[in-house]
């Protein structure tokens, strides 16, 4: 039998990290429930072309970093409500118990280790 309160310990010390950094780079829609990226506070009024190409770099670089986050944060509430309804360390492709060493290296997996590659194909 899991302990999952140590997982649940882990999985909540992850996600305080992960909506900190989500807060320095995006918003949260309450409608939604997605986070959206913020633009670079600067002003671009009168900038020259790089400091405008700089910008645009800087909000592609947010958007890619948040695309990253999100999932992560997705999988970590859903680990959490997963413990909270008992179906936690569970395959959601095989129905398999997940491996002990899976989860402790990655207390969010969705997927045991012979389904790990197809973890992806998983919807968000």
């Amino acid at each position: 039998m899991l302990d999952t309160e140590i997982f649940k310990n882990r999985l909540e010390s992850e996600l305080a990290k992960i909506v900190s950094e989500l807060e320095t780079i995006a918003v949260l829609n309450p409608r939604s429930g997605d986070w959206v990226a913020i633009p670079v506070a600067e002003d671009l009024k009168n900038a020259d072309e790089n400091v405008e190409a700089d910008a645009v770099e800087e909000w592609e670089n947010r958007r890619a970093l948040l695309a990253e986050l999100e999932i992560r944060h997705r999988n970590i509430v859903r680990a959490l409500e997963k413990i909270k309804t008992g179906t936690y360390g569970i395959c959601e492709i095989s129905g398999k118990e997940i491996e002990g060493e899976r989860l402790t290296a990655n207390p969010a997996a969705r997927t045991n280790l012979a389904n790990m590659e197809r973890e992806k194909e998983l919807p968000l």
